[in-house]
């Protein structure tokens, strides 16, 4: 009818609802899922004193080893210590932890760490596998979620160091990382000698310096193999080494004499950490034992804590710890 007043009524006038909608009660549960993790991101840089980023270039030279030789030795002189496995799509650090197989305890909404050697705490997208031919298929966000829910929803206690063992390269992880761990003493380069392996490792400089993250310093790992023999004291030794080259080695009193081959040349570590003006923080040797310890879940710190590749952990471990007396950690800033 003309001149009547057109009515306003819409579907969502009348009674209230009794409450939110499935829909909005997820969001709602979601948002505060989120909330709380944030909260416990925060409260980590009070309960956890130290935190490690251990990065490489380039897969292959042994990162995942040097993390839990880190971990393993720090824990030797006495310090509570976590691993962080980042690695989500190749995660090796519980089978060389001695934790192949073993499954996370989740208490009132927490997630308990695993417990290995010298009492060292490990976090890893392994421990959430059914198989370990298992793919991880997962884009970019899902795994963002993840790594963010290691942090925030883990029981870690009071820890002296959480070493953070990342996958190689410069993506999403570090910087996931970066973003969401307040006070972060800085990143650990690992290295092996060779020009491809040293090429990636200053990319990975370049990366940490773009996030406003210290460098603690460059580790070349793999930097020559030590052979032990025996002879008739006093006996010059002849050794043919890779390249062609001879080394001698003259028996001791008892008969004992050794070399060290560059197999993977040798120094490259110390010149590109010169070069950026960055420490160099030690080298660490080829050893054989570093291969059976990881598939056995034994390292070589644990075996041979007096042995040659324990010592050389142990100098590494005193370098870094000088790094942090001099810098603290820094707030994220991409530039």
């Amino acid at each position: 009818m003309a001149g009547s007043p057109v009515s306003t009524h819409t579907p969502s006038d009348g009674p209230a609802p009794d409450g939110p909608s499935a829909q909005e009660q997820r969001q709602m549960e979601q948002a505060y899922a989120q909330m709380k993790r944030k909260m416990a991101m925060q409260s980590l840089g009070k309960r956890i004193k130290h935190k490690i980023m251990v990065l490489s270039g380039k897969g292959g030279v042994g990162k995942s080893t040097v993390s839990t030789g880190l971990a393993l030795s720090l824990a030797q002189q006495g310090h509570k210590v976590g691993i962080l496995d980042i690695d989500i799509t190749g995660p090796n650090v519980p089978k060389m932890m001695g934790l192949d197989g073993r499954r996370l305890h989740v208490e009132e909404g927490r997630i308990h760490p695993a417990q290995g050697h010298l009492g060292v705490k490990v976090i890893s997208m392994a421990f959430l596998l059914d198989d370990d031919d298992t793919p991880v298929v997962w884009r970019g966000p899902i795994k963002l979620g993840a790594i963010q829910q290691f942090i925030g929803d883990v029981e870690w206690g009071d820890l002296d160091y959480l070493v953070i063992d990342f996958p190689p390269g410069t993506s999403d992880e570090p910087l996931t990382v970066a973003q969401s761990l307040p006070d972060i003493d800085g990143m650990v380069i690992v290295t092996t000698p060779q020009d491809v392996a040293l090429l990636d490792s200053r990319k990975s400089i370049g990366f940490a310096e773009s996030l406003k993250v210290p460098v603690l310093g460059v580790v070349e790992n793999m930097s020559g193999y030590t052979l032990h023999g025996r002879a008739p004291a006093g006996t010059e030794v002849q050794i043919a080494g890779p390249g062609g080259r001879t080394h001698s080695a003259t028996a001791d009193g008892d008969g004992a004499f050794q070399v060290t081959l560059d197999l993977f040349k040798q120094g490259g570590g110390a010149a590109t950490a010169e070069e950026f003006g960055i420490p160099f923080l030690g080298a660490l040797p080829f050893d054989p034992g570093f291969v059976r310890g990881g598939d056995d879940g034994v390292h070589r710190i644990v075996s041979d804590p007096e042995g040659a590749a324990s010592v050389a952990f142990a100098d590494v471990v005193a370098a870094i710890q000088a790094q942090i007396g001099q810098s603290g950690g820094t707030g994220l800033e991409i530039v």
